[in-house]
């Protein structure tokens, strides 16, 4: 199941409690004071997984606790600190407070990490209140609370090139065609219901990523058809292929429609490089092939006539989406 939001409650351990004690020892009838301090509580940290691309984990586990500090003892003896709690999200997770809003962190590379709250400072025994004039306080601190937050996870999907188009637009076929991804396949709208990844070869050693996302339609933008859930996971492509079919009655129109989403959601969307891939072309008549005769694009976006079926135009638009990914900024 793809999973691509979630709340957590996350609290840091508390710090350890300081120590009264006194030096008991054979022949030293008065010994200074021994207490030690208290441990530092564990912190909540979130840590990045490259194995992980989903945040379904989240779904059945939302509380997370770190271990409290150990009270300090007697012997100057710190107590131990808790331990961490290490929390793995897959790269490309955004996280916020989810009170303010506020981004506390963007992870998109292995390994990065995060500390969501710290731990409590252990308290300090009374061995740290000696003075020459107070030489045998009575005095110890407690631990502090360790930090407490609601937070929001967001996942975003990383890949280089993004397919968008109307339902039933042959996105699927396409991502099927060109990587070793599977999705569902059928002659029928909203086949695709989560984003889809899939890693094509190209040449000997190089490779690329590209994501099918589940058909826009219009007022996407705003939430309709799911788009919002949907739309964003294209923010981080560097790429977009633009799908529409041979068979569309008002091709400029159908365009004119996902350029309006993408830049009704964010409007730095548009600006990306675009590709326009007219699919279905096995299936194109007569009718088509004339409207097609009639339409102009912008001169900056290229494009091209394929089908994920025979194979026609696949090379052509693959070779282009690498050209684009490789192009100089």
């Amino acid at each position: 199941m793809f999973i691509d939001q979630a709340s957590i409650h996350v609290k840091a351990g508390k710090g350890g409690n300081g120590m009264i004690s006194f030096r008991r020892e054979k022949y030293i009838p008065k010994g200074g004071p021994d207490g030690g301090n208290g441990g530092k509580g564990g912190d909540i940290i979130l840590r990045v997984d490259t194995q992980l691309t989903t945040l379904m984990d989240f779904r059945y586990k939302r509380n997370y606790t770190a271990e409290s500090g150990d009270n300090g003892q007697g012997a100057n003896r710190t107590g131990k600190s808790g331990q961490d709690t290490i929390i793995r999200v897959p790269a490309g997770t955004i996280i916020k407070d989810e009170e303010s809003g506020e981004v506390l962190a963007d992870l998109v590379h292995g390994d990065e990490e995060i500390i969501l709250a710290k731990g409590g400072r252990g308290g300090k025994g009374n061995a740290e209140f000696a003075t020459s004039i107070n030489q045998a306080p009575r005095k110890a601190t407690k631990g502090t609370p360790g930090e407490e937050h609601m937070i929001q996870l967001e996942l975003k999907l990383l890949a280089d090139v993004g397919l968008i188009g109307f339902p039933n637009a042959g996105k699927s076929t396409l991502i099927s065609r060109i990587s070793a991804a599977r999705p569902k396949i059928a002659d029928y709208p909203f086949t695709t219901l989560i984003p889809n990844l899939g890693i094509v070869r190209y040449g000997e050693y190089k490779s690329f990523v590209v994501a099918d996302m589940p058909g826009l339609i219009e007022g996407a933008h705003t939430g309709k058809g799911l788009g919002i859930e949907f739309l964003r996971h294209i923010e981080r492509t560097r790429v977009i292929v633009c799908l529409i079919e041979s068979t569309t009655e008002d091709i400029k129109e159908q365009y004119a429609t996902l350029m309006h989403e993408l830049k009704s959601f964010n409007a730095s969307m548009a600006k990306k490089p675009q590709i326009i891939a007219i699919s279905k072309m096995d299936i194109a008549d007569d009718e088509s092939l004339a409207r097609l005769k009639k339409v102009k694009f912008p001169k900056r976006i290229p494009v091209y006539r394929i089908s994920a079926v025979t194979g026609e135009g696949i090379k052509e638009l693959t070779d282009e989406m690498w050209k684009q990914l490789n192009k100089k900024k």
